[in-house]
This record gives C-alpha cells, sequence and structure tokens, in this order.
C-alpha cells in the first residue's frame, strides 16, 4: 500500500462518516423558502435607519460569529444596524467559517481579547447557526469574558442530524457530526444568559432543535424569517435587539 494511502482515507473518513437517519427533518418548501433571502437583505437595506432607531443600544460589545460557509460580509447588515442602534459590534475576524478545528476556541479567545482591551468588560456572543455552537461552546471555555450568547437558528438541542446541513458540514470540515474536535457538550447551557432565536419556517434546521427545552437555554424567542434571514432580513435583525433587551433585564 502507497505510504500516503492512510493519510488520503483518514482525509475522507470524516467528510463521508454516516449516522443514524434523523427522525424528521424541516420540511422542502421551506428549505427552497431561504431563496428570498435577496428580498430579505433589500428590505433590511431600505429598513436600515428604522431598524437602528428601533433597537436600543446600551454600549455593550458585541461578537458576531457567522453560520456554515459564511463571512463576516455576510454579518456586515446585522453589525451595522447594531452598531448604528448604540451597540460596539464587530466581526469575528477569521474569514469564511469552514467549521471547527481544534483551535477554534483559542482563535475566538484571541478575538475576543483584543475587543476587551478598551474597557476589560465581557463581550455578549451574536451566533448564527454554526456560529452559536462556537457562541455556545466558548462561552463554557471562557465564562469570565462572556457576557451571554444568543444563537440564531443554531442546532444546539436534540439530534446533530435533523437538518439539511450535516453532510455538507462533515464535507467541508472534515468531521463527523457529532464528533468535532473540540470538547463540546451541545445540550448544556453555558453559565450565562442564553437566548435562543428559532423559527417555524427556518427550513434548514429543525425548529425543536434551535428552540432547544428548558435548562438547555434561558429564554427562547420565535422569528418569522428563513434560516438565511436570521442575519439579513428585518425580522431576524429585530429579534436579536429583543434578545439584547431580554439580557439586559
Amino acid at each position: 500500500m502507497p505510504p500516503y494511502a492512510d493519510a488520503i482515507a483518514s482525509f475522507w473518513k470524516g467528510r463521508f462518516a454516516g449516522g443514524p437517519p434523523a427522525a424528521e427533518r424541516p420540511p422542502l418548501q421551506h428549505l427552497l423558502g431561504n431563496a428570498s433571502m435577496p428580498f430579505d437583505l433589500a428590505r433590511t437595506k431600505a429598513q436600515a435607519a428604522s431598524l437602528a432607531a428601533t433597537i436600543k443600544g446600551d454600549g455593550r460589545q458585541l461578537l458576531l460569529l457567522p453560520g456554515l460557509l459564511a463571512s463576516e460580509h455576510r454579518m456586515e447588515p446585522l453589525r451595522a444596524i447594531l452598531e448604528a442602534a448604540g451597540f460596539e459590534a464587530h466581526s469575528w475576524g477569521m474569514g469564511r467559517n469552514f467549521g471547527p478545528r481544534v483551535d477554534s476556541l483559542h482563535q475566538i479567545d484571541r478575538r475576543v481579547d483584543q475587543i476587551r482591551r478598551s474597557n476589560g468588560e465581557p463581550v455578549t456572543l451574536i451566533g448564527w447557526s454554526l456560529g452559536g455552537l462556537f457562541a455556545r461552546e466558548y462561552a463554557k471555555f471562557a465564562r469570565g469574558k462572556v457576557g451571554g450568547v444568543v444563537t440564531m437558528g443554531t442546532p444546539f438541542s436534540g439530534d446533530p442530524r435533523a437538518n439539511h446541513a450535516w453532510r455538507i458540514y462533515q464535507l467541508v470540515s472534515g468531521f463527523p457530526v457529532d464528533r468535532p474536535p473540540f470538547t463540546c457538550r451541545r445540550e448544556e447551557k453555558p453559565e450565562v444568559p442564553t437566548v435562543a432565536l428559532w423559527s417555524r419556517r427556518d427550513g434548514v434546521i429543525l425548529p425543536e432543535c434551535a428552540r432547544g427545552r428548558a435548562g438547555e437555554r434561558d429564554h427562547a424567542i420565535e422569528v418569522d424569517c428563513t434560516h438565511m434571514g436570521f442575519a439579513v432580513a428585518p425580522e431576524g435583525i429585530l429579534a436579536v435587539g429583543r434578545a439584547l433587551e431580554t439580557m439586559r433585564g
């Protein structure tokens, strides 16, 4: 056997790992509904000033974590409106999200330390989809540096295969969806305030998995948007504002 055969086999092993089929996944019509993202984005651009005026910022420092295969650019409409509303909103500075790596939490930790240099206050994390899983696990990893976590369509509860994204996740990241390269206890709530945003018409993630159960998050807010809309639709952006208000008490 050629010496590189093991390396090739190892490369593809995680990417094509199987698993028990999910009992339920989002309906196809809701998945197709995500094609409305360009229209959602257009609405947000047209309403940006009124959205920022509606959200009550309080100067908190925020870190936005994108979803699988998304970059800072996809989070920019949300970041800009939160900034205009009176928060200090920051991009994660790690480029496109190609899934978890062994040092992912350490990279987030370095970014959080950069943000905290100005006043030393905890940073509130806002994570979209996979970015929300990163946010929840980082909050367990560095409890004292995190003020709270908002997840947007994040599958932190239930079956990790109850969605239309897990095979793409494995192909991109190289890791089985139920065995990430760092310690991950998806359903365990971080010891900080947590708000889960979820939608019945998400289309990518099963709503129950993003809503979570009692004890897995502090609050859950239903949003009328698609999975892609969490980061770009007016409804998704206003829901983030509501979540931040909820954390403020």
